[in-house]
This record gives structure tokens, sequence and C-alpha cells, in this order.
């Protein structure tokens, strides 16, 4: 890492704001912990909501964006299941999104943008929304990069007891299976 006090915004939905999961284990703070091996001063940002669609984070985003002490080195932004849950239609999930990437780029921020493949139950539901990520992040100029990595997704000891958001094991292997990508952007 090149910078001495790195800020990273995490922007998102529930596998960002740690739902169920102590704070220790959500994934801002196991991130930052494991930034902190190599930069002391490292810090994250967790700018995660419950619940969120990308309706949601793009009007929250002049407010993150204006409570900061810093610009982000990075944000990186997991956002668009609740869109797929919701029926929210494909054209504004799209549109939405791109407006949120097109906000950070506005302001000089770098994106992580990270992909969720749709579980089961909600495959079809999901088969119209698949590609949006991949497309704005090459459209934007940002990185791609899959939230969850192989061997997580499908796992009963992987999950809560809700059987659909990550514990906290599973964080952890987000997190190192993230962590070479976010340290190469910063």
């Amino acid at each position: 890492m090149t910078l001495d006090r790195p800020l990273i915004l995490a922007i998102g939905d529930s596998l960002i704001a740690g739902y169920g999961l102590p704070t220790a284990d959500s994934f801002p703070v196991q991130l930052q912990a494991s930034l902190r091996r190599a930069c002391p001063s490292a810090r994250v940002v967790n700018a995660g909501v419950s619940g969120d669609t990308t309706a949601d984070v793009l009007r929250r985003l002049p407010r993150m964006l204006s409570a900061l002490d810093q610009r982000p080195a990075l944000a990186i932004v997991q956002v668009g299941p609740n869109d797929v849950l919701r029926q929210v239609p494909v054209g504004r999930t799209r549109a939405q999104l791109g407006q949120v990437l097109l906000s950070l780029g506005n302001c000089g921020i770098p994106v992580l943008l990270t992909t969720v493949d749709p579980p089961m139950f909600i495959r079809d539901r999901a088969a119209a929304y698949l590609g949006i990520h991949a497309a704005l992040a090459a459209e934007h100029g940002a990185t791609v990069w899959p939230f969850f990595p192989p061997g997580v997704l499908g796992h009963a000891d992987m999950v809560l007891a809700d059987r659909v958001h990550p514990n906290a094991r599973a964080i952890a292997a987000v997190v190192a299976a993230m962590l070479p990508v976010v340290e190469r952007i910063l």
C-alpha cells in the first residue's frame, strides 16, 4: 500500500452492515484489522445498512461522503441483492447503480464493486440482473470482484441461523479473498 492513512468507505446492504453479527465480526471491522497488519493507520468506515437497495445507497451517498474527514482511497460497493428480492425493475437498478459509480468517480474515488451469485431459491428471479455489475464496472472504470469466494455460499456452516446471511467465519473468508485486490488498488 502506498498511502500512509488510507480510508476505505464500505457502502451497501446487510453484507456490509454486518447483519446478525457482533460489530467486531462485521466485514468493515475484519477488513480494517487485516489492513492494519501492513498499514496501522488504515480505516474502514461501515456505511452499510441492512435492507438497502441501489436507490437507498444512491440517496444516502452525498450525506455519507460529506460526513467523512478525508477523501476515501477506495469505496467498496456491495448492493443489488435487495433489488432482486424486491423486484426493482432491472433498468432502474442499473441506472441507480450507475449513478452511484458516477458520483464516486466524479469525486475521484476508486471503486471495488462486488457481486453476489444468487442463491438457488432466487436464481430464476435474478437472471435478468446478472451482468449489470460487470457492465457498469467496465463503463465506469471500477474493479469488479465477487463478494463471496468459492466455497462460502451454500454451506450451512458459513451462515447464520436465518440460513441466508454470512457468519463471522464466512466474513473472514471474504476478507481473506478480497484483501489482495484491496491492497493492489490502494
